[in-house]
């Protein structure tokens, strides 16, 4: 057994970082007006080179900017697109105890790609670090997948919007390609909240077939990743919601593994694995034998430090089902999907990352 070569890595992570205290205060005073852009892109930038550097001091082969320059996972990133407005619902979106903020978007125009701020925000990871720089994006699903359905006046045909969601992220990955890019991360919730029959049951409220929403999902990150280059990797991360140590939905991936493995043409998955809301690791018997499969057994929501002895234990159990040569390990998601960030210190965040790091050295060898 040996260590990838390429990504996944066999020690990875999802890519979110909790936010330090002096970006939250510098985000907080371009809000209210007291500093500039310029001001705030200063801290941005340092503070993104510090969180570069204890990557790479913790070990880890891929290498994010945290997300430092986003208030969400996945709004920044379709605020960008053409065609799609930031939107102040009536009110958030409901998680297990607690109400996101009402920040949404809507369809207004023709879905497009014409280019994007993250193109430069991947640049500048990549100018500071000499490991594999990362991008997470969403997956086109979220411009479609929360329970309440954007406001859409751009289109009269779902076909279509569809159809221009799919060439508009084409581009966009495309894009990131031809700026030096050979590591993108799809984050796709929608698909395993799919899983969930109280989410479905949300969706055919609403007018949605959940049967169909799967498949449609799937082509749209198949569509996605069409125009990449050869040595490109793409990877999805699967999770059922992460907003301040909170979670949106529970299910084993049964429901959706034949999309998810036979349907959708990606390189690997990072797979929320923390809990029993996951389910078992049945579904992994599916998964082609040239893909690799990041086991999110390290939770992001609290932190206590998971024991070895208990990570191997659940390695172990997972290759009943699948090659452990094929798998790989991560936290669950990202320790901050919104600027919030959970409910854990910089300093536990850090011990679950050089856990994982030394783990995958004793697993598959340094």
């Amino acid at each position: 057994m040996s260590q990838n070569t390429k990504p996944p890595f066999r020690a990875d992570h999802v890519g979110s970082l909790l936010r330090p205290a002096a970006l939250k205060e510098a985000r907080a005073k371009f809000a209210k007006g007291e500093i500039p852009l310029v001001a705030l892109k200063e801290v941005e930038d340092r503070e993104i080179e510090r969180v570069i550097k204890k990557q790479e001091e913790v070990g880890l082969k891929s290498v994010t900017d945290g997300e430092f320059r986003r208030s969400w996972w996945h709004l920044d990133f379709l605020w960008g697109l053409d065609g799609i407005e930031k939107y102040i619902m009536e009110q958030g979106v409901a998680f297990a105890g607690v109400t996101t903020r009402n920040e949404g978007h809507k369809i207004t125009g023709k879905i497009g790609y014409s280019g994007h701020p993250m193109i430069e925000h991947f640049k500048f990871v990549a100018g500071h670090t000499t490991r594999t720089p990362k991008i997470t994006i969403p997956a086109p699903s979220a411009a479609y997948g929360r329970p309440a359905k954007p406001p859409i006046s751009g289109y009269s045909d779902n076909d279509a919007m569809f159809a221009d969601l799919g060439q508009a992220y084409k581009k966009a990955v495309r894009a990131f390609a031809d700026a030096g890019c050979r590591y993108l991360q799809l984050d796709e919730v929608f698909i395993a909240m799919l899983c969930d029959p109280k989410y479905r049951a949300q969706m055919t409220a609403r007018g949605d077939d959940p049967e169909k929403l799967g498949p449609l999902y799937g082509d749209l990150i198949n569509t996605a990743m069409s125009d990449i280059p050869a040595d490109m990797r793409i990877t999805m991360h699967l999770c059922r919601g992460n907003y301040k140590s909170t979670f949106q939905g529970s299910g084993g991936y049964e429901a959706e593994q034949d999309i998810l493995f036979n349907r959708i043409k990606v390189h690997g998955y990072f797979m929320e694995y923390d809990s029993e809301r996951a389910g078992g690791f049945e579904p992994l018997k599916l998964v082609p034998k040239d893909r690799q499969v990041v086991l999110g057994l390290v939770t992001t929501k609290t932190g206590d430090l998971e024991s070895k002895d208990m990570l191997k234990r659940r390695i172990d159990e997972a290759t009943k089902y699948i090659s452990l040569d094929q798998l790989c390990l991560s936290p669950q998601c990202g320790f901050a999907s919104t600027e919030e960030g959970n409910t854990l210190t910089e300093e536990q965040q850090w011990a679950k990352l050089r856990l994982i790091v030394e783990l995958a050295d004793e697993v598959w060898g340094r």
